[in-house]
């Protein structure tokens, strides 16, 4: 189940997704967003897998990777299916049935907006690196240093917490292979006993990365980081032409899904 986990992992790659500037990607993303909650017929969420399909497709990340992530989702994606059916009124299946046809497809289309939801807003990471994605966020976000919000530690948190997910995964599994091959068991007796059973993986996972953030801040001083005042910025970020179009596009998307909900479509 660990190995599940993909958030915060980058793919590189020479892809034009990948070459997009990371704010355009960032821009997009929340373009994405709003018109998948604003879909409400089966022809907007068509469109809207239309368009998650050709960004995949582009950004050449194999849909493995992007179902992988929706594993450990799995719990929460049958409940939302099964409390849709069971719980939303309408013409019954079969006389005397609590289930609804206006449930199933109810359930079809919130389990659509998860898993949508999910590998759309993936592809973000997995095509950009958490650096570029800090200095996207740090650039849309500047406004809001008027108003004295530290965008800069703000982001770099961010950057870090996305950067240090995947060896945390990498460091838990390695802690419980170690306690397996010392007899631990995480699998089997009841939910209390394999909570009981955790706190061997938990203490040192805890001792590990109270000791990684130490680390990181004594490099970071000797380094002489002060915060985000006067830095500067080794790769300039720059739109291009394929950002324009790129965001031309995503407005255009968006445009459509808005207008194919006011027409009833």
């Amino acid at each position: 189940m660990l190995k599940d986990i993909t958030l915060g992992q980058y793919f590189p790659g020479d892809t034009i997704v990948h070459r997009l500037d990371p704010r355009t990607k960032i821009i997009l993303v929340l373009f994405y967003i709003i018109a998948l909650f604003t879909a409400d017929s089966w022809v907007s969420y068509g469109l809207v897998l239309v368009v998650s399909v050709i960004c995949q497709s582009l950004s050449r990340i194999r849909a493995k990777n992007l179902f992988k992530g929706l594993k450990p989702m799995l719990v929460i994606i049958t409940l939302t299916a099964v409390l849709n059916i069971f719980y939303t009124t309408g013409t019954p299946v079969l006389p005397g049935w609590i289930i609804t046809w206006e449930g199933i497809a109810r359930a079809i289309k919130m389990v659509l907006r998860i898993v949508l939801l999910i590998t759309g807003t993936f592809l973000l990471t997995y095509t950009t690196s958490p650096i570029a994605l800090t200095d996207g966020l740090e650039i849309l976000l500047n406004p809001l240093k008027k108003l004295k919000v530290p965008i800069h530690e703000m982001t770099m948190m961010m950057s870090m917490a996305l950067r240090f997910i995947p060896t945390l995964i990498e460091e838990t599994d390695k802690i419980m292979s170690a306690q397996r091959a010392r007899g631990a068991d995480f699998e089997t007796g009841s939910l209390v006993r394999r909570a009981k059973a955790l706190i061997p993986v938990l203490v040192p996972l805890f001792v590990s990365s109270f000791r990684r953030a130490d680390e990181l801040a004594v490099a970071m001083e000797c380094r002489c980081y002060h915060g985000g005042e006067g830095r500067t910025r080794m790769k300039q970020l720059k739109m291009t032409s394929a950002d324009i179009t790129a965001l031309i596009l995503g407005a255009v998307f968006l445009a459509a899904v808005i207008v194919i909900r006011r027409l009833g479509f």
